[in-house]
């Protein structure tokens, strides 16, 4: 049984922490509409944070930071995990992110995370953000 969790309006950071948790409690989890969830804060420093974070590095060697929505999403639920154990990469094996809804969960019953639905003042979309880091979707 996967659990459908919509990201539309969530707060990325208190969202991916309650999946994470979830996820080490051997759930099985699809986020959905990623591209619509939130990150507060200005615009122009979270541009500029995550513009920073694709700079560091090699071409070759990495570390390599996604452009895709579903992908920075999964990555955010990636850094709250012990993937690097055993039991933290079978446990985030069991997420999926998707870019709006793939149509075997349409119909569905979507689930909302209460904590992350609280809406700050100042925030930009994932949407946004990555088509600054250079997305096409």
């Amino acid at each position: 049984m996967v659990t459908i969790i919509d990201a539309d309006g969530a707060i990325l950071g208190r969202m991916c922490t309650t999946v994470a948790k979830r996820l080490l409690n051997e759930e099985n989890i699809a986020i959905v509409n990623s591209e619509k969830a939130i990150i507060s804060g200005k615009k122009a420093a979270i541009k500029n944070h995550y513009k920073q974070k694709r700079e560091v590095g090699t071409y070759r060697k990495g570390p390599f930071f996604p452009r895709m929505p579903d992908r920075l999403v999964k990555r955010t639920v990636r850094g709250m995990m012990p993937y690097q154990t055993p039991h933290g990469r079978v446990a985030f094996k069991k997420l999926k992110c998707y870019i709006g809804i793939p149509p075997e969960f349409e119909g569905k019953k979507f689930e909302k995370i209460g904590d992350a639905e609280k809406q700050p003042v100042e925030y930009i979309t994932i949407e946004e953000l990555s088509k600054v880091l250079g997305a096409e979707f």
